[in-house]
């Protein structure tokens, strides 16, 4: 069989920097293991595999299966497979602001190698074992769009969730924070009650869905990516929100304002939160409304 082995930097790097796949069987997994990683053998990027579930030498014998030169790639310091585990808890806690500096770290370290870049896979089941810091995530997914991978080109990242190992509720909102989506297989995800995405080209989150006490956590993750420093205007665009009550309301506009001279921008509320400004005029003070 052909083997891949490194190449020196050069070719266009994909549009995807961010994505995600849901799968529920290996064979699902590897192929597409493979498929995002093979670029990377042929450019002469960096790799890290962060693994939850799979053993690590299940993901060299499936490259080298593949005709990818794994164990070259492994002795060189191209390729690292460690655990999620390590990758994001040998410190501490799952700490968002730690893992955006990670990145950026990282990425450096890649390119002083003489590397083309970085390209991560992180098998994410790990988010539903009640790790320490685990309901940080969505806030994390919600910042790294623009305080990482808008930051450094030479990174693309692959998120896989394993239906078999979460809740397809988890699944469907973590899945749906992400720009771009690869879909292996028939997996058809329920609607979540509330999907949150970053939006790209300025600061601000998009909500669709409903907001109620059933989605507490979600708006948590919400509110402290909103809450983050950086910009006079951030964006709260609710063109298909169906409803927000007044606790997730207070909650989003308190953590949007919080930086003093902010000004927070709604985009197209539903009329539930219209009607809650004309009840607490002190909430619209806070905001401007407009419309789309």
């Amino acid at each position: 069989m052909t083997r891949t082995a490194v190449a020196g930097p050069g070719g266009a790097r994909p549009r995807g920097t961010h994505l995600s796949a849901v799968f529920s069987d290996d064979a699902a997994r590897d192929a597409h293991v493979v498929d995002f990683l093979r670029p990377a053998f042929e450019r002469g990027e960096r790799m890290e595999y962060f693994t939850e579930d799979t053993p690590a030498d299940t993901v060299l014998r499936v490259l080298e299966e593949h005709g990818l030169d794994a164990s070259g790639a492994l002795d060189r310091g191209q390729l690292a497979v460690v655990t999620a585990r390590d990758a994001y808890l040998s410190e501490g806690p799952f700490d968002p602001d730690r893992m955006v500096e990670q990145w950026h770290r990282a990425v450096r370290e890649a390119e002083r190698a003489g590397f083309g870049g970085l390209r991560a896979i992180g098998e994410m089941s790990w988010y539903d074992r009640g790790l320490p810091g685990a309901e940080r995530l969505l806030e994390y997914e919600l910042r790294i769009h623009r305080e990482v991978f808008a930051r450094l080109p030479s990174l693309a990242a692959l998120c896989l969730y394993d239906r078999r190992l979460m809740t397809d509720s988890d699944v469907a909102l973590l899945d749906g924070i992400h720009p771009e989506h690869q879909r292996l297989g028939k997996e058809d995800l329920p609607r979540p009650t509330l999907r949150v995405t970053s939006l790209v080209d300025r600061p601000g989150i998009a909500l669709c869905g409903e907001v109620n006490h059933a989605v507490r956590h979600v708006v948590a993750g919400a509110a402290a990516a909103l809450a983050r420093p950086g910009g006079e205007v951030v964006e709260l665009d609710l063109s298909e929100l169906e409803h927000i009550d007044l606790d997730g309301t207070v909650r989003l506009v308190t953590a949007a304002t919080r930086e003093p001279g902010r000004r927070l921008v709604v985009v197209d509320p539903p009329p539930s939160l219209l009607r809650l400004l004309d009840i607490f005029p002190e909430l619209n003070a806070a905001l401007e409304v407009v419309s789309r």
